[in-house]
This record gives C-alpha cells, sequence and structure tokens, in this order.
C-alpha cells in the first residue's frame, strides 16, 4: 500500500513550519516541505516528523550553461539538508521559479538545444542522487493556472525527460492537480508512468481551487482504487490548500485515498 504525506507549506498556516510538520505527522501523515533555506532544519529535526520531499535546488534552469551550473550546486546543497533531516526526494522543475512560481526565466516553447542541455543537466543530477542516495524527482506543471512560461511542464514532457535520462536518480513526481489542468486522462497517466517504472511519488489536489481532494471535479476515489490494484506502493502527498479546517482537510485526503475494496475499478 502506498504512503500517504502532506505538505506543511499549505496547511496549518496560522502555525510555524516546525509545529506544522509535527501536526501533520502527528496525525499519521509523513511531511513535505518546499525551499529549505527558509527554515530552521534544526527545529525540524526536533519534530520527530518523516520527511518525504523537499525543493531540491535553490536557483537555476536545465537548458543554459550558467543556469545549470548553479542548478547542480544549489542541489548539493539541498543534498546536505535532505541528509539532516533523512528525507530521501529532492523535487525540480523545468526552470527556477520565483515566489509566486513564476519562472524567472519565462519560455515560449522548448526548443531543441534546450531539450538535449535539459536532458545533459538531468542526467547530471541523477547522477548525484545515486551517488548520495536520494532521488530527484521532476515535477510536471500546468501552465494554464499557476506556472505560466515554464518549459517541460506537461506530464508528457516530464515523462520524456526522465525516460530518455533512464538512470535510477531521477524519478518522475507525477502532479495529478496540474495534470488535470494541462491534460486530464489522469488514470490511464498513472498506469503509463507506473508502467514504466519512472514514478518517485505522485502529489494530489483538486481542481478547480487546488484545494483538498473532495472539493473539485477530480474523482480521486477511483485513482485511489486505480494505484492499488497496480500495486504502487510509493508515496501520494497532499499539495493542497485547506478548504478550511485543515484536519478536516487532511482526514478528507485520507478517505480519499483510502480504497474500497468492494468497490470495483473500471477497466
Amino acid at each position: 500500500m502506498y504512503t500517504l504525506a502532506a505538505c506543511a507549506e499549505m496547511i496549518f498556516l496560522d502555525l510555524p513550519i516546525q509545529e506544522r510538520a509535527r501536526r501533520i505527522h502527528d496525525v499519521g501523515f509523513q511531511v513535505e516541505i518546499w525551499d529549505w533555506s527558509r527554515h530552521d532544519l534544526a527545529a525540524l529535526e526536533r519534530t520527530g516528523a518523516v520527511f518525504s520531499s523537499m525543493t531540491g535546488y535553490l536557483r537555476g534552469s536545465l537548458t543554459d550553461e550558467e543556469g545549470a551550473a548553479e542548478l547542480l550546486r544549489t542541489a548539493e546543497e539541498s543534498v546536505k539538508a535532505a541528509e539532516r533531516l533523512g528525507c530521501p526526494r529532492l523535487n525540480l522543475h523545468g526552470t527556477g521559479l520565483d515566489g509566486k512560481g513564476l519562472p524567472v526565466v519565462p519560455v515560449a516553447e522548448a526548443t531543441g538545444p534546450m531539450w538535449v542541455a535539459a536532458h545533459r543537466t538531468l542526467t547530471r543530477l541523477a547522477e548525484l542522487g545515486e551517488r548520495t542516495g536520494v532521488v530527484f524527482t521532476l515535477e510536471n506543471l500546468n501552465t494554464a493556472v499557476d506556472h505560466p512560461g515554464v518549459p517541460f511542464a506537461t506530464a508528457a514532457d516530464t515523462l520524456a525527460l526522465v525516460a530518455a535520462v533512464d538512470r535510477p536518480g531521477l524519478r518522475m513526481n507525477l502532479d495529478l492537480y496540474h495534470a488535470q489542468i494541462g491534460e486530464g486522462n489522469l488514470i490511464e497517466l498513472v498506469r503509463r508512468a507506473h508502467a514504466a517504472g519512472l514514478i518517485g511519488e505522485i502529489q494530489v489536489a483538486d481542481v478547480p481551487g487546488r484545494r483538498e481532494p473532495g472539493t473539485g471535479e477530480i474523482n480521486y476515489p477511483a485513482v485511489a482504487r486505480a494505484l492499488a490494484d497496480l500495486g504502487y506502493d510509493g508515496t501520494v502527498a497532499m499539495e493542497a490548500w485547506a478548504s478550511g479546517d485543515s484536519d478536516l482537510a487532511l482526514e478528507r485526503f485520507r478517505s480519499a485515498f483510502t480504497p474500497d475494496d468492494s468497490t470495483e475499478t473500471c477497466a
């Protein structure tokens, strides 16, 4: 059975980040954070939480020499932070994002040379992960609502890059919220990525609004049944704002991803 995690950056917002992590841990979930450099790592260590993912770089990009060098340099710093927290996965995006989730350097369309450069940079990141015992995960994003101008944003692009690198130190962070906005057909997408053995993690939120499962249009119980049928045993993380009470949001998430064995999954 898969493991459930929740992003501490998006719930219990009235509490310090270490208290959010402790609350999430206390109700039985693993914990995800974003930019570790903004937090007191010692305080997070003291929470006793199990950290499942965090941002794997601070600056840089996949596609130009200077940006790739900075991405790799800050990825090495992120590896050291992950070691402190016992965090196994470090998350990546198609390019560096600012504080609002917008690309530092927007790209209208990724060119052939940019694909080649991204493959080269991701290969080096995968090698870093393999040397240090962490897995870098490349997350798909949506460009229609949250992240306009990000290259390699779709799940199809992300999956293609991870498959082309084909190294155990790089996997896909399959974000179903972003995929629903950008592509849809979520269960088939999950099946395809799982069959290829390329999923490092799955993230979820509902559409519209990026709130917890059960607040929008995605049938997450059907996704959960599909994951159970596939034998997926990785992590499913709620990266969503709470529509109201954060404890209730976590319970809705848990309920959506507790498959009902009496309900058959459609082929």
